[in-house]
């Protein structure tokens, strides 16, 4: 005997959640079964992120990212206020540490002025002093509207009020099977099988393997890349007193290593970004055959590698060797030494790739027949849950009946 519910949504992260909850807010009366393969939701993404809230200071004024960053991060902070979440609207620090990089700089203030970030402040180097007395650079820009705050609490909460309205979850249910049927969806997991009216999926770092399960045969893949954090010791975290954050290289996929105070007043260091060889791998020693394979069968991995090698070999660089991960520390902060640093935690991204080895830049979410299916969803995806929820909500609704 199967169960049968009006909507399938794949996935117990932020996404899946804020999706859910924007939904049943929007059609009570609705059956929404939300399935997690873990025991616990927020298990991968969500709970491993920085808890950077993000401004939108980097997205390109119109894309998806931009529009959903502005609007989800402030509808963020109106939620963590109704439900007693703590968080802080702290700003962070872009530096600028030589001529070579006020361009881009300067590239990322119009950014965010079209974005609509009021309040932008351009910084001289005694106003970066002022700001973080251990910072050394020549120019700056102050975003005061950056926060930080606990993703996994957040997504709790969301599905404690999901779960109030009506929802169900369902806790360590992996899905390894999903077949068309005439009213919908057979999901089929572990013992037990589920049909679905209609599915949405939000499984994250699995997300192609579920569209494909699905039926679909996506140009893209999830290509799974480690990022490895340092903390600062106790004593130390006095040398940074908001987030600061380096320039980023236009040429480059990611930011670079920067310095995150967290909600638990700790401070991070990192991340530097190397391939997983398990797309679930938040250790060296955490290789997945099958995983890994399929990457290294994929031909948009190795164009991917041809354009970035270089860089490559530098984080891979930064992964083995703790003096080469606190030289890059120093490019912002001098004063940092060795012993400044304990270990931290690690995160896997989800990165879509296409088959031309370009990083899909832009969130990435389609609709097939009663399905939705979210297929790159990297940062700011936390910042932006609230809105791109109700972005899956407007697809939903959106799907033809039956």
């Amino acid at each position: 005997m199967s169960t049968t519910t009006d909507l399938a949504i794949i996935g117990g992260g932020i996404i899946g959640c804020a999706s859910a909850l924007a939904i049943m807010t929007r059609n009570p009366g609705l059956k929404i079964t939300l399935f997690e393969k873990e025991s616990h939701l927020a298990g991968h993404q969500t709970g491993h992120n920085s808890g950077v809230i993000h401004a939108g200071l980097y997205y390109r004024p119109g894309s998806l990212k931009a529009i959903t960053c502005c609007s989800g991060r402030e509808a963020l902070y109106r939620f963590c206020s109704e439900h007693g979440i703590p968080h802080q609207r702290c700003g962070k620090v872009v530096v600028a540490v030589d001529e070579t990089e006020v361009p881009a700089l300067e590239e990322l203030e119009r950014r965010g002025r079209a974005n609509g970030l009021d309040g932008l402040q351009r910084l001289s180097p005694a106003e970066l002093r002022e700001r973080e007395p251990h910072v050394r650079g020549i120019d700056g820009l102050f975003v005061p509207q950056t926060g930080i705050v606990d993703y996994g609490q957040v997504t709790r909460k969301m599905a404690e009020i999901f779960r109030a309205r009506g929802g169900e979850v369902k806790l360590g249910m992996p899905i390894n099977r999903i077949r068309k049927e005439k009213s919908g969806y057979l999901l089929e997991g572990g013992h037990s099988s589920f049909s679905a009216g209609a599915l949405i999926n939000c499984a994250g770092l699995h997300a192609d393997r579920v569209a494909r399960l699905a039926g679909l045969h996506p140009t893209m893949q999830i290509v799974p890349f480690r990022g490895e954090y340092y903390q600062l010791k106790k004593e130390s975290s006095e040398l940074v007193k908001h987030l600061i954050y380096p320039v980023p290289d236009p040429q480059m996929p990611f930011l670079g290593v920067h310095f995150t105070r967290m909600i638990d007043d700790t401070v991070e260091a990192g991340p530097n970004a190397v391939l997983a060889m398990q797309r679930e791998g938040y250790r060296r020693r955490d290789i997945s055959p099958s995983d890994l394979i399929r990457t290294l069968a994929f031909s948009g991995f190795w164009k991917l590698s041809a354009r970035f090698w270089r860089l490559g070999i530098e984080e891979y660089g930064r992964s083995f060797s703790k003096a080469l991960f606190v030289k890059s520390l120093q490019r912002l902060i001098p004063e940092i030494r060795s012993n400044d640093l304990v270990a931290g935690g690690s995160g896997v991204r989800a990165q879509a790739v296409d088959h031309r080895g370009q990083l899909l830049d832009d969130f990435y979410i389609i609709s097939e027949g009663r399905m939705v299916h979210v297929l790159n969803a990297p940062s700011p995806a936390a910042t932006a849950s609230l809105s791109i929820g109700e972005q899956i909500a407007d697809q939903f609704m959106s799907l033809p009946s039956r």
